[in-house]
Order: C-alpha cells, then sequence, then structure tokens
C-alpha cells in the first residue's frame, strides 16, 4: 500500500468509529458493544497511522475533513466509553441508577465531557498541549462547589465519579488527537 491508502484508510476507520459512537448513545445495552468497537476502530486507526514510515493525508478540505472526523470522535465516542466506565465500575447497582446519580449531582455531565474533549483535542492538534492544564483548571475550578456540597452531606461518590469521567474522557480525546498528529506529523493541520 502506498502512503495515501493508509491515510484513506485511517481516515475510513476514524469515519466508522464515529458512526459506531454514535450508536453507542442510544441505550445502555448499544453502550456495551459499541463502546469497545470504537475502542478498537481508534486503536486499528492508531495503528494504521504509525506502521508507515509516512502516510499521506489529503491535502486543503480533505485534510480539514480528516481532523473533523477524529475531532467528532473524540466528543462522540468519549461520553459513551466514560458511561461504559461508570457501568463497569458501579456493577452493583443497575447501569440506570448509577448514571442518574451521578447526573443528579454532577448536572450537564454529558455536555461537560463533551466539551472537554473538544478543548483537549483541540489544545493538542494544535501543538499546544498547555491547554490541557488549563481545561482541566477549567473543569475542576467549575465543579468544585458541587462536589464540596456533595460530599459534605450523604456519600454519593461524585468525587470518584468526577475524577473516573474527567479521566477515562481525556485519555480518549488524547487518543483521537494522537491519530492526528501521528499521521499530520512534518506536514502540518492546517
Amino acid at each position: 500500500m502506498n502512503p495515501s491508502d493508509y491515510g484513506v484508510l485511517v481516515a475510513v476507520l476514524l469515519g466508522l468509529g464515529v458512526l459506531v459512537a454514535v450508536a453507542g448513545w442510544s441505550s445502555p445495552a448499544a453502550r456495551r458493544v459499541c463502546a469497545p468497537a470504537t475502542v478498537l476502530l481508534l486503536l486499528a486507526a492508531a495503528i494504521f497511522a504509525a506502521a508507515p514510515d509516512s502516510v499521506a493525508v489529503p491535502s486543503g478540505s480533505a485534510k480539514v475533513v480528516f481532523v473533523g472526523l477524529a475531532g467528532l470522535l473524540a466528543v462522540a465516542g468519549g461520553g459513551p466509553l466514560t458511561a461504559l466506565v461508570f457501568d463497569l465500575v458501579d456493577r452493583r447497582e443497575t447501569p440506570a441508577d448509577s448514571l442518574a446519580l451521578a447526573g443528579h449531582v454532577l448536572r450537564g455531565g454529558a455536555w461537560i465531557g463533551g466539551l472537554e474533549r473538544a478543548a483537549t483535542f483541540a489544545t493538542l492538534v494544535t501543538g499546544w498541549p498547555e491547554g490541557l492544564a488549563i481545561v482541566l483548571a477549567l473543569k475542576g475550578l467549575g465543579r468544585y462547589p458541587e462536589l464540596r456540597a456533595a460530599e459534605s452531606g450523604v456519600r454519593s461518590g461524585a468525587a470518584e465519579r468526577f475524577i473516573i469521567g474527567t479521566f477515562v474522557s481525556v485519555l480518549w480525546a488524547c487518543g483521537c488527537a494522537g491519530v492526528v498528529v501521528v499521521t499530520t506529523v512534518g506536514s502540518g493541520i492546517g
């Protein structure tokens, strides 16, 4: 295969990942299948991005589509994956109860998580990893009053959910950004 074939293959894998990730938002049953499938698609994209000596990413608007697919995967794929991790952590509770409890204490978590993944992805792809510290600081400072209030009353596990959700979300976005960075090294993303 030539370098442009690898670029197309990575783009196709990212596109499939976006489709599977979106399907993972539909139900807990779909999440249990789609989240691991999305992880495998991202892993396959990373392997094909890193395996050859060079990968030719299309230029111009095709490059924007390539980076956009990875960004969409970062945002869309992180939600079902994070929810699946919460399901695994809270095995004794039904998945709906676990997410409902987290949603009650940490309102807007899906939106905040999506924005967090988008910002993480953007800072890494643009070559500004220091921005990740700003993203995490803003999230921590913004959630601090809710976490403090939740922990002062009944033990809700909100702080643990916050930490687990943040780590899963940020690591997922880093993986998606990593595929873009590895694929576009030397050619720039603009």
